[in-house]
């Protein structure tokens, strides 16, 4: 019988020490392994190839929104159509002129053929995103409601959809009101290459009053965007319904927002 417990006794004092020995190997592991973050390549037509390294820890609605894009082809052909020196070079509008956006159906498919926005990743909107706008940096662009209402906030922080720039200078007047999502890692010589294209004053400046020279004379050509996850399903973004302005509008003027009309 002694002998028994004996015997039992040491399968007990294995079992523990193979349970303490299983546990300290999982927060060994999870202590040391590297995260690998998603890598994005960019061609771009006549320029060249960059690579950005995404932060999914920072943004991960942006994230995870890009990488969908990027990876059903929704960039493969779309243009940098606005480039400002010094400051940055934006793209991903499938319009080309600024004003356009992605829809669901992009997302996903089967998903609906209408417009959406995601919520807006940085301080000013509650979310403790740390990283600065520095040269390099990508951010996801959005609209500004507030020059037409001050209570437009919520609408304008939580506007941007598919259309991205990446800094070519420091600027920190950007810093807590945009969301950053990741930074250039190799290529920053061609951002720059397309930051000193010649421009031009958009064609339809006299129509909007937007007389901002920033349009590239030469159509500069995203050739393709695919991003490597490294077998990490970051998932769809939650996706929001975009603020209706032309509607907001006609409401201001006690109007019925129904009676819009399509030329």
């Amino acid at each position: 019988m002694n002998k028994l417990k004996n015997i039992l006794w040491i399968i007990a004092l294995i079992l523990v020490i193979v349970l303490i020995a299983g546990v300290g190997y999982g927060y060994y592991r999870k202590a040391t392994m590297e995260v690998t973050n998603p890598v994005a390549t960019m061609e771009v037509e006549n320029f060249g190839t960059v690579k950005i390294e995404l932060y999914p820890d920072l943004a991960p609605e942006t994230v995870a929104n890009f990488i969908t894009l990027a990876n059903r082809g929704f960039y493969d052909g779309l243009t940098f159509h606005r480039v400002v020196k010094d400051f940055m070079i934006q793209g991903g509008d499938p319009e080309g002129t600024g004003q356009g956006s992605a829809k669901i159906s992009d997302l996903k498919d089967g998903g609906e053929d209408t417009a959406y926005s995601i919520k807006g990743e940085f301080v000013a909107n509650g979310v403790n995103n740390t990283l600065k706008f520095e040269e390099g940096v990508i951010g996801m662009a959005r609209n500004d409601y507030t020059s037409y209402s001050s209570t437009l906030t919520e609408e304008s922080y939580n506007s941007g959809s598919s259309q991205f720039f990446i800094m070519t200078a420091d600027n920190t007047s950007l810093n807590g009101y945009y969301t950053a999502f990741g930074k250039v890692i190799e290529g920053m010589d061609v951002i720059h290459n397309i930051e000193n294209v010649e421009v031009k004053a958009a064609d339809d400046s006299e129509q909007t009053g937007n007389t901002e020279v920033s349009t590239p004379v030469e159509t500069v050509t995203i050739t393709s965007i695919k991003v490597e996850t490294n077998g990490i399903d970051y998932g769809l973004p939650e996706t929001l319904t975009p603020f209706d302005y032309m509607s907001w509008m006609y409401q201001q003027y006690g109007l019925d927002p129904s009676t819009l009309t399509s030329e």
